[in-house]
């Protein structure tokens, strides 16, 4: 297979022992051979650092760093980030997973000119890893005041050319950053293609940002107010574009996938 460039897929861990062996599983996997798994463990107090660090002993490719105080998703992300040596950069949740052809696929997305970045549609399971037979449509092309009003970019999905754009990290927010480095690289990179066809699985947890819907207004307000350095009334007037945006229209993106007979 022709060698389009290192990937260093970035996975922050926290007490993922129930699935990361999975979401690691899944990046090895992949048909396109060439990357490197960092994967970032969070002061975890369960066996993450274990499972992880048997991965990291058996496939060179696969490297393990340590917080040694829990420092939150964002700090581990950026910890990862920094110490990348790709030419590209994609996420992975240590409780999510990727389909085999996810980087070939992407990476041939963004070997056409001008792309510097891309994202797919991804499917949605259940904390017991049972398919919920719905799939999040990627949009075919996404500008940054599309985004703005909305985080249309599942992080699974998301990778980034380095050399095109430099390294990009995340803000030091505790929650919805991933929004806010999507927004930055659109921002320096120009619209982003979405990829039609799902290439990853998002694990629905029970108590994550995107089920509570409280937390997440709260945080999208932080994303305009004190990333994007709006003023309280700016922001709150952007809070009721996202509102209308994230209930009305974004939620025509999630898809029924019909049962296979």
């Amino acid at each position: 297979m022709k060698d389009k460039g290192l990937v260093s897929v970035i996975m922050p861990a926290y007490n993922s022992e129930a699935y990361i062996t999975e979401s690691i599983q899944s990046v090895i996997q992949q048909t396109y051979p060439h990357w490197e798994l960092l994967i970032i463990n969070d002061a975890s107090s369960d066996s993450t650092k274990e499972i992880a660090g048997k991965f990291s002993s058996e496939d060179k490719r696969i490297k393990l760093l340590k917080n040694e105080v829990n420092s939150g998703t964002h700090h581990a992300r950026n910890k990862g980030i920094k110490v990348a040596s790709g030419n590209f950069i994609a996420f992975l949740d240590a409780d999510d997973l990727w389909k085999p052809e996810k980087l070939f696929k992407q990476l041939k997305v963004l070997s056409k000119p001008n792309v510097a970045a891309c994202f797919s549609s991804y499917e949605l399971m259940n904390e017991k890893g049972e398919r919920l037979n719905k799939k999040v449509q990627a949009l075919p092309v996404l500008h940054y005041d599309k985004l703005l009003k909305a985080n249309y970019v599942g992080n699974l999905t998301g990778i980034y050319n380095v050399e095109i754009l430099g390294k990009i990290y995340c803000p030091e927010i505790s929650k919805r950053q991933d929004w806010a480095l999507w927004l930055k690289v659109i921002e320096e990179g120009g619209p982003i293609e979405g990829i039609p066809e799902s290439l990853a699985v998002y694990r629905v947890r029970k108590k994550s940002i995107s089920t509570n819907k409280l937390a997440l207004l709260k945080y999208n307000f932080r994303v305009y107010h004190s990333v994007l350095k709006y003023g309280f009334f700016q922001s709150s007037w952007r809070m009721l574009l996202f509102l209308n945006e994230q209930f009305f229209i974004k939620s025509r993106q999630v898809k029924a996938i019909p049962n296979e007979k």
